[in-house]
């Protein structure tokens, strides 16, 4: 595995799973209305903090794809949301990354 800040040292995904920070998209308002958190489009763009060793398929390892480091597009509803050291990440398996972006 590889790790690349404090969270990624801290979770270690297993199989074909990744952990992605969810990138902030910017936001700007226009006639000085505010949307609250609640009500903004989760993100489905993030970059890869941490990846598993990959998955076995025919008793033989197939290596991921994905690399720590990576921005990458993925599903509106993929994964699971979770918190580490008050860090929000999103932990999902390989086959959900829809795209690397460049």
């Amino acid at each position: 595995m590889a790790t690349k800040n404090a969270t990624s040292a801290k979770v270690a995904p297993l199989a074909d799973r990744v952990v992605v920070k969810a990138l902030e998209e910017t936001e700007t308002m226009r006639g000085g209305l505010y949307i609250p958190d609640t009500a903004k489009e989760k993100p489905q763009q993030g970059e890869v903090v941490a990846v598993g060793p990959g998955r076995f398929e025919k008793g033989e390892r197939v290596p991921m794809e994905v690399k720590v480091g990576n921005k990458v597009l993925y599903g509106k509803y993929s994964g699971t949301e979770v918190t580490i050291d008050g860090e929000q990440v999103l932990i999902l398996r390989e086959s959900d990354v829809l795209a690397i972006v460049n």
